[in-house]
C-alpha cells in the first residue's frame, strides 16, 4: 500500500492508495480542515502541534494502517526550471547539474536538496540537446516538513514537489497538457507531455482572495463571503450574477497568469502548446469556474479527476466524487513509485 498525506493551508489531506495490476485501489481517503500554521510559518516546534494533531487524527479517522507516508512540498516554495544542455550521457548530466546548479537556484546549493529529471532528448536537431527539468528546494523546509509528520507518529517514505504529484494523478499520457491547481493562498501551474513534467510555476491567488474579492465587494465577513463564493461561484444567474462580479477580476487575473505561462513555455522551451487545461484544487469545484476560464482564455478548460486512474469499490464512489477535486495532490503522492 502506498498513503499520500497533503498539508494544505486550510485541510489535510489523506489517501490509501493499493497496487491492483497495472492500476491502483482506493482503501480509504479523507479530508480535513483545520486552523494552525504551515511548517514554513512556524518559528518553533511548538507551532507544529495543531497541524501535527490534524494529521495524526485524520490518519486515525480513515483507519489507514501504514504510518509510512508520501509528502509534498507547496509549489511557491520549489524551484523548478528547465535547463537545456548538449546530448550528454545520463552521468554526464548528472555532473553538469550539480556543478552548475548555483547559477539556476537563489539559494545557495549547500542549503538546498536538488533534483533532476531528463525530460527530452533532441537528436532530431542541430546541434542536439538534452532538456532537463531541475526541481530545488530549501533544506530547512523539507525538515519542517518532516518534522511535523514525525510529530504525528508517522514516517516519511518520500518528499516531492506538489506538481510532480499532481501530473501523475491527472495527466493525460499521450498529449500535452497544463493542470492547473486552485489551493486556498495560490494557485500551481504545470504543463505535462506525455504524462511526465516539464513545466511549473506558482503564483499567489488562490482561494482567499476570491474570499476577499466578495468580502469586499458586498461589505461582508470572511465566513459569509466563502458561502457566497461556494453557493453561487461564476453563475450569472444566481443573486443576479453579483458574486460573478465580484470575482471576475480575480479569475482574469488568474487567467492571465496561465496566458503568461503558456507563452513562455512556447517562446523560451520551444514547447508545444496545450491542448486543454484540467482544474483541480478546492476552488475549481466553484459553480461555472471551468466555463469562466474557458472564456477568458478562448481554449478547453475540464474539471480534473483525480480518481480517473484509480478503481473505486461502487461503495465509495458517491462518497469522494464530490470531494475529488480536493484530492488532486494526495492521489498523486500515494501514487508514487
Amino acid at each position: 500500500m502506498s498513503v499520500g498525506i497533503d498539508m494544505g493551508s486550510k485541510t489535510v489531506k489523506i489517501v490509501d492508495l493499493v497496487p491492483e495490476g497495472n492500476s491502483w485501489r482506493l482503501k480509504s481517503s479523507g479530508i480535513l480542515g483545520y486552523t494552525g500554521n504551515m511548517p514554513e510559518e512556524a518559528k518553533d516546534d511548538k507551532e507544529l502541534v495543531p497541524l501535527a494533531d490534524a494529521i495524526r487524527k485524520l490518519h486515525k479517522e480513515a483507519k489507514v494502517s501504514s504510518k509510512e507516508v508520501c509528502i509534498a512540498i507547496p509549489e511557491v516554495h520549489v524551484y523548478c526550471r528547465t535547463v537545456k544542455f548538449p546530448l550528454l550521457t545520463d552521468s554526464e548530466i548528472t555532473s553538469a547539474v550539480r556543478w552548475e546548479a548555483e547559477q539556476y537556484i537563489p539559494i545557495p546549493v549547500k542549503e538546498a536538496v536538488i533534483q533532476h529529471k531528463i525530460v527530452e532528448r533532441r537528436e532530431d536537431v542541430v546541434p542536439g540537446r538534452v532538456s532537463v527539468l531541475l526541481i530545488a528546494a530549501s533544506k530547512a523546509l523539507i525538515q519542517k516538513y518532516v518534522k511535523v509528520i514525525e510529530m504525528a507518529g508517522l514516517a516519511v517514505k518520500s518528499v516531492e514537489t506538489q506538481s510532480l504529484a499532481l501530473v501523475r494523478s491527472l495527466s493525460p499520457e499521450n498529449m500535452t497538457a497544463m493542470i492547473t491547481d486552485l489551493g486556498a493562498r495560490s494557485t500551481n501551474i504545470a504543463i505535462s507531455k506525455q504524462g511526465e513534467l516539464i513545466f511549473s510555476r506558482s503564483i499567489s491567488v488562490g482561494g482567499e482572495a476570491f474570499t476577499r474579492a466578495i468580502s469586499q465587494f458586498f461589505g461582508i465577513e470572511a465566513m459569509q463571503a466563502e458561502e457566497y463564493k461556494r453557493t453561487y461561484g461564476m453563475s450569472a444567474s444566481k443573486l443576479q450574477g453579483r458574486v460573478k462580479q465580484a470575482l471576475e477580476p480575480v479569475f482574469v487575473s488568474v487567467a492571465d497568469e496561465i496566458k503568461k505561462a503558456i507563452h513562455y513555455y512556447q517562446s523560451e522551451e520551444d514547447g508545444e502548446a496545450p491542448k486543454s487545461i484540467i482544474l483541480s484544487g478546492g476552488t475549481s469545484a466553484l459553480p461555472e469556474a471551468s466555463l469562466a476560464l474557458t472564456k477568458f482564455l478562448g481554449m478547453e478548460v475540464i474539471i480534473g479527476n483525480p480518481f480517473s486512474k484509480v478503481v473505486l469499490d461502487p461503495s465509495v464512489v458517491k462518497s469522494v466524487s464530490g470531494f475529488a477535486p480536493f484530492y488532486s495532490i494526495a492521489v498523486g503522492l500515494a501514487m508514487h513509485e
